[in-house]
């Protein structure tokens, strides 16, 4: 292969690395000339391939969108992230997804070059994910919300509540979350006039629309999910002083179950939900992060404490132990 269809392939590999990229930047990566960097380019456009200029601050080149645009470029590294990702993808929670990310990473291994596909199969043959089972969001609701996201338009949803009433919302897509295997939206309600968090399991139909979202103030997002899960969605909140560090208590709460703020530099402040009074699962928890506890609300959290310490406190060792 000659050093100028090598210099072509590598300028089309960096090409599709990075949104855009300018001429002295180009040059430098390839370790040739702007005027080269020119004639590489025309040599492209000759071939097909939509390299677009333009100019200004921020401007240069890039590849543009269409139906001549050439296979992804891949190096080893590169497609051994790909890989990785396709398999996360595969066990992501969202239905209809996984089929199509095995045949991706089917089609994926047939393209490798030979090397970089058995660097791709030893990683790949290695990996497992286990997960407890979670609802499945779809596909198709996903990417919907993705693109208003990215695009800033309001959408409607057709949305069941968690007591099974469905209705219609009109929201504003700020971010879409993975949480913990289950995945969220968090969205201006335009109806309610506030910040919410959405399941995107409960969600039926995205309607996007072509009306733009009104730039507000937005709160710290993964925050206020966060929060939203573990504490919002229930009818009782409790909120409990743990006298343990907050960097030692955060790596023993799962996302889901609670949220951890700092109380000073040796204590933390642990906040979550409980429904129908049942403190239990609550109780457990906080016994589990391994520091003195102390109640906030509500107090007959106390209560359940005490009754778990004289419960656990009796008991005995099997007769048949070995």
């Amino acid at each position: 292969m000659s050093n100028v269809t090598t210099r072509a392939l590598r300028l089309l590999a960096l090409l599709q690395s990075r949104t855009v990229w300018t001429g002295p930047e180009l040059a430098g990566e390839l370790d040739v000339t702007e005027r080269t960097v020119r004639r590489d380019v025309d040599r492209l456009r000759s071939m097909g391939y939509p390299v677009l200029t333009s100019a200004g601050h921020g401007g240069g080149y890039q590849l543009g969108a269409g139906r001549e645009l050439p296979p992804l470029l891949l190096g080893s590294q590169e497609a051994v992230a790909v890989a990785v990702g396709l398999r996360l993808a595969a066990a992501s929670g969202l239905e209809g997804l996984d089929a199509e990310a095995l045949r991706a990473l089917a089609a994926l291994d047939r393209i490798l070059p030979p090397t970089v596909r058995s660097e791709v199969s030893a990683v790949t043959d290695a990996l497992g994910v286990v997960a407890r089972p979670v609802p499945a969001a779809s596909a198709a609701v996903l990417i919907a919300l993705a693109t208003a996201v990215r695009d800033g338009l309001r959408v409607r949803l057709d949305y069941e509540k968690g007591n099974g009433e469905r209705g219609e919302r009109r929201i504003e897509p700020r971010r879409v979350l993975s949480v913990d295997g289950r995945w969220y939206l968090f969205a201006w309600d335009l109806d309610r006039e506030d910040w919410r968090t959405f399941r995107l399991d409960r969600m039926h139909t995205v309607h996007p629309s072509t009306f733009p979202i009104t730039p507000r103030p937005t709160p710290d997002i993964e925050a206020t999910v966060r929060e939203s899960i573990t504490v919002g969605g229930y009818t009782t909140a409790v909120v409990a002083r743990i006298r343990r560090p907050l960097h030692e208590v955060e790596k023993l709460t799962p996302v889901r179950a609670a949220t951890v703020t700092a109380d000073g530099e040796h204590a933390c402040i642990v906040r979550a939900g409980s429904d129908s009074g049942d403190l239990r699962w609550v109780a457990m928890h906080l016994i589990s992060l391994g520091g003195p506890i102390e109640v906030i609300q509500p107090p007959e959290l106390l209560t359940v404490l005490q009754e778990i310490s004289t419960w656990s406190g009796a008991a005995t060792l099997a007769a048949d132990a070995r």
